[in-house]
């Protein structure tokens, strides 16, 4: 696109990206430094990265480094001895999980390799009061027809951990409340359609804990209707962004269905059965760690998710990768910025960064009177995007 914004930075203070790297940051180092009893040299480490990332450089990863070469290639050389600030901001954040994954110990051999920094946080928020009255609402949810129980789940999925399905289950038109909408874009009459029974539907998600929960069940769902043949599920090779998913994660949460009383644990069972029998298969491809957008995806998941009847893309993150991390004009269509995927696609996302495409123009001017620009980040609204 000739008028293409420029790629997002973290050099403007004041900024939603300037105050991720110069405040979430260092508060995660001091979370992780409060999670684990690390030894001094673990506490040096972090140190250092503190350091290095409020005044400091990017720095080249060690020698020894299992993925030195990959990273090369996600362009470390070229934002190695230049300000994290000056990094386009998804490059920037991305490093970042990497060093402290470094500073830990998690990929060297020792006593802290393959520790997970943030379980206890993820394992916190799985196990709270909360989970479980969200798993109680889905006996209800048993007796509801087919396709009310699928838009439930459906925005449960969108919602993450703010989705109590009782509430959507009993408040019609809940996600239109407001002065303003909730959900700012609305393409879901034309995702079901993409589910005929045949095919495979690839689902790429965003975070664990009780947001991986209604992904889960959204799959559940989609196996047990028999809408496709088979599901994919995409998470992260290593911790990342504190609460993403990995398969680790993927296997509490289905320990916690399991454990669930009523119709909780029958989701859990599905999917626990389905992972046996490769209905439901996961990967962790080196890539959904990638400081890079969807449009450089690798040959192997081109070919995967061209192939499937529908991808869903869950959460800001892979949001920012899908459309390009820029500041577009809000009105953008959809379409236009996800030309480049090779098969359909759906995007799941409560708004926490500044990049938005998509939305009419009342709609933006509804939301700019209403709130200036904290629409964009509170996480108070959320859309569903599809481009078939």
């Amino acid at each position: 696109m000739s008028d293409t914004p420029p790629v997002i930075l973290g050099d403007v203070p004041g900024s939603f990206p300037y105050s991720v790297l110069a405040e979430r940051h260092p508060a995660i180092i001091q979370q992780v430094r409060d999670a684990f009893p690390y030894d001094p040299e673990r506490h040096r480490a972090l140190d250092a990265l503190l350091a290095s990332c409020l005044k400091g450089v990017v720095e080249p990863l060690p020698d020894a480094a299992h993925d030195r070469d990959r990273w090369s290639a996600w362009g470390l050389g070229e934002h190695t001895g230049r300000s994290w600030f000056a990094a386009p901001w998804l490059w920037s954040e991305s490093y970042f999980y990497r060093r402290l994954l470094d500073a830990v110990g998690y990929f060297a051999p020792g006593p802290w390799q393959g520790i997970d920094p943030f379980r206890p946080a993820k394992l916190t928020e799985l196990d709270a009061p909360e989970t479980d009255a969200e798993l109680a609402a889905l006996d209800d949810l048993e007796g509801r027809p087919a396709p009310e129980a699928a838009t439930a789940l459906l925005h449960g999925s969108l919602w993450g951990n703010r989705a109590d399905l009782g509430f959507r289950l009993s408040a019609a038109g809940a996600d239109a409340a407001g002065p303003v909408p909730a959900l700012v874009a609305d393409d879901s009459d034309a995702l079901w359609p993409l589910l005929t029974g045949t095919g495979i539907l690839c689902l790429i998600a965003d975070n664990a804990g009780r947001e991986l929960v209604p992904d889960l069940l959204l799959i559940a769902h989609v196996l047990h209707r028999r809408l496709v043949e088979r599901a994919v599920l995409y998470v992260k090779p290593y911790p990342y962004y504190v609460s993403d998913a990995t398969a680790a994660d993927v296997l509490d949460a289905l320990r916690r269905l399991r454990a669930a009383p009523g119709a909780a644990a029958a989701y859990g069972r599905r999917l626990w059965d389905a992972l046996g029998e490769g209905r439901l298969v996961l990967r962790a491809p080196p890539f959904a760690a990638a400081p890079l957008p969807f449009t450089d995806l690798p040959a192997d998941l081109r070919a995967e998710f061209g192939a499937a009847a529908l991808t869903v893309v869950k959460g800001d993150l892979n949001y920012r990768r899908l459309v390009g991390d820029r500041r577009w004009p809000p009105t953008t269509p959809f379409a236009d910025l996800t030309a480049h995927f090779p098969g359909p696609v759906a995007a799941l996302r409560t708004l926490k960064s500044d990049v938005i495409c998509g939305l009419d123009a009342r709609t933006e001017a509804a939301l700019d009177a209403a709130e200036g620009d904290r629409w964009r980040t509170a996480g108070s609204h959320a859309l569903i995007q599809v481009r078939t």
